[in-house]
């Protein structure tokens, strides 16, 4: 029962950190989108351009706060930006059909849109990416425990 109500704490406060991290994420793509627009960058440049740099933080910021990942780089940042790619397609399609299709304005576009990338991005990251991160040090500290040697 302790064991669970432990998982239950954890899960929490990682979630805490996924959604004050999520919304620093979300912040950052907000405000590169603005720029760029104001810019005179097409919407879909401009979107595709602010998700590349708010990529760059997410990863970083997920990486150390949120999932505390030991996760071996190269291969985790592949899957990351892969995954992400996904919610890129799906905003600039959303984006599209918002403002083309119906005429609303690109700024308020963006926010409608960034609620489903939120989602989508959290469950890629959860059920995708990070995962091994909790199953690696749930391993080394039963070796641990053990009394086994661990080499990284």
């Amino acid at each position: 029962m302790l064991h669970n109500q432990k998982l239950t704490k954890h899960s929490f406060w990682e979630m805490l950190r996924y959604l004050i991290n999520g919304a620093a994420t979300t912040l950052v793509n907000y405000m590169a989108y603005l720029m760029l627009l104001h810019s005179d960058i097409d919407y879909l440049a401009a979107n595709t351009l602010a998700w590349m740099i708010a990529v760059a933080f997410a990863y970083a910021t997920n990486r150390i706060f949120v999932f505390q990942s030991r996760n071996q780089i190269g291969k985790e940042l592949l899957s990351f930006v892969s995954l992400r790619f996904l919610t890129l397609l799906m905003e600039n399609l959303l984006l599209f059909v918002l403002i083309d299709g119906l005429d609303f304005h690109a700024g308020i576009s963006k926010v409608l849109v960034s609620v489903f990338t939120v989602i989508g991005n959290y469950l890629f990251c959860k059920c995708s990416i990070f995962h091994g991160a909790q199953q690696s040090q749930k391993l080394n500290q039963t070796k641990f425990q053990k009394g086994e040697t661990i080499h990284e």
